[in-house]
């Protein structure tokens, strides 16, 4: 996303790109950090997390077109995502990259953004049975989804919304 939609890592607010709203969970930590960076991380993370999933939330409600970095292995989250984009006649896509375990930890530490191991354990266990549903070309409740690997990923030069 930094990469494809000019992000320099210290925003604080969803950013607009055209008709597309941009939000990833580090522009919910950066919001928070001015008044959380005393507590500990075990404090932080939901709140920046609730944060998080309520600016995406907010933006499909607003009928923005919307390209967020969120954890897809929580199918609460992505359903509720998935129903408010159908009340306003619009439809969720995802865009999935599937990499192993430790190329995953490697990105994590590459970007700064290292989750507790218990975390990442829960997430690569429930990683594997949505990768198989997503080969097949559908991960209810998404109306459409599309896996990368970390080369093609790298390669990508737009994601289009029509």
């Amino acid at each position: 996303m930094d990469r494809l939609y000019g992000l320099r890592g210290d925003e604080s607010a969803p950013v607009e790109r055209g008709p597309v709203r941009v939000i990833d969970s580090r522009q919910s930590r950066n919001w928070w950090a001015r008044f959380l960076r005393p507590l500990p991380t075990r404090v932080r993370t939901p709140l920046v997390h609730a944060t998080h999933v309520w600016r995406i939330a907010r933006a499909v409600i607003r009928g923005h077109a919307v390209l967020a970095h969120t954890r897809g292995t929580w199918p609460h989250i992505l359903h509720g995502f998935a129903w408010l984009a159908r009340r306003r006649g619009g439809e969720m896509h995802l865009i999935l990259i599937d990499v192993d375990p430790e190329t995953a930890r490697a990105g994590q530490v590459a970007r700064g953004r290292v989750v507790t191991d218990t975390a990442f354990a829960r997430h690569c266990r429930r990683w594997g049975p949505i990768m198989e549903q997503a080969r097949t070309g559908e991960l209810p409740p998404a109306d459409g989804v599309t896996v990368l690997d970390r080369t093609t990923a790298d390669r990508l030069e737009a994601i289009h919304f029509d």
